[in-house]
């Protein structure tokens, strides 16, 4: 009985020093934002809106990138209100010569950056059926080769101790029904932002790999969708915009500047994902016999119709948008990712 005692003494001791030590190096790693120059692709919308608001209460000085100038009008017009300065460019970063010019202009206004936030991303949903191989390609265009692209144009100039902050996704560590293309992409891309990670360390650079759960940004509006457009659209939208399976994207935003400033290496947001990764690690095999049973409840591939690829907001019904979505719904509102066309509404029996 004593010598259990004595273990549990031993490993509680350990516990609390090994806490204390990643408090202690954790507050030495951290940096003050404030006059920072952040950059944030896809800042115009969405989560990387939040992420624009959140930096801009702390100071930083924002360069948001995003491939609509009327979306970005709109965002720094907002950010005005937090009295920093906010530089924006329209960039479409799945083009070699506009990332280029982008960084040579950040270079020319900035003189330097400290921030690089990752954020620009695309959701394609929709049976492997009526995917094409285009698909595969445009994923891994705008969540793995733009991200590289800008990392290695931006590099030079990236002011030490400097972070770079790559949102990937849970679906860059367990591969979900429906999503193949998406997780395919950000599979690449969470190996990109973790050898980054550890070849940049020793020039001061931390890099924080973030891999999200679904978060009530409102971009199942945005989403794109393939197969059966109504009742892809309507489970997407149920499952994006829910409590239960989703969390704030306010919240998630504050979560991810706080890994920023301390310059954590790896960061899974919401309980629902950690719980997902952890079982993939503990148990892969029943992991994978549940996604087999997920991809059979869900809708089939259409042909030939569903080889059509239609964005969210064309693909409404009764159910989405409803009284189940609205937590969502206002998300989009707020994140300016209504689409500014005219929704159509029940045009799908779900």
């Amino acid at each position: 009985m004593g010598t259990i005692r004595r273990l549990t003494g031993a490993a509680l001791a350990t516990a609390g020093a090994w806490a204390l030590a990643r408090r202690a190096l954790a507050s030495r790693r951290s940096i003050d934002l404030a006059g920072k120059v952040v950059v944030i692709t896809g800042g115009s919308r969405g989560l990387g809106l939040e992420l624009a608001r959140v930096f801009a209460s702390e100071g930083a000085r924002l360069a948001l990138l995003a491939r609509d100038a009327e979306e970005l009008d709109r965002a720094r017009s907002e950010l005005a209100q937090f009295g920093v300065e906010v530089w924006t460019r329209a960039c479409d970063l799945t083009d070699p010569a506009q990332t280029a010019a982008a960084a040579k202009e950040l270079e020319r206004s900035f003189g330097w950056i400290d921030v690089l936030v990752h954020d620009a991303g695309v959701i394609s949903a929709g049976p492997i059926g009526n995917m094409a191989e285009e698909d595969f390609e445009s994923a891994m265009d705008i969540h793995f080769r733009a991200p590289l692209r800008l990392t290695l144009a931006l590099l030079p100039i990236v002011r030490r101790p400097g972070r770079i902050v790559t949102i990937a996704s849970i679906g860059g560590l367990v591969s979900v029904p429906h999503l193949v293309p998406y997780c395919a992409s950000k599979f690449a891309l969470v190996g990109l932002s973790d050898g980054l990670r550890a070849e940049l360390a020793r020039e001061g650079i931390r890099v924080t790999t973030v891999c999200p759960g679904l978060m009530r940004t409102g971009s199942h509006w945005n989403a794109r969708f393939k197969g059966r457009h109504p009742a892809e659209f309507t489970t997407f939208s149920l499952l994006a915009c829910s409590p239960i399976t989703s969390i704030d994207s306010a919240r998630a935003a504050r979560r991810i500047v706080e890994a920023c400033r301390r310059g954590e290496p790896f960061l899974v947001l919401s309980p629902q994902a950690r719980l997902l990764h952890l079982a993939s690690t503990l148990a892969p095999v029943a992991t994978a016999e549940a996604m087999a049973l997920v991809a059979r409840l869900l809708p089939e591939a259409d042909w030939p119709e569903g080889d059509r690829e239609r964005e969210g907001h064309e693909c409404t019904t009764s159910l989405a948008p409803s009284m189940l979505t609205r937590m969502g719904d206002r998300a989009a509102v707020r994140n300016n990712e209504m689409p500014h066309v005219p929704v159509r509404r029940g045009n799908g029996a779900g």
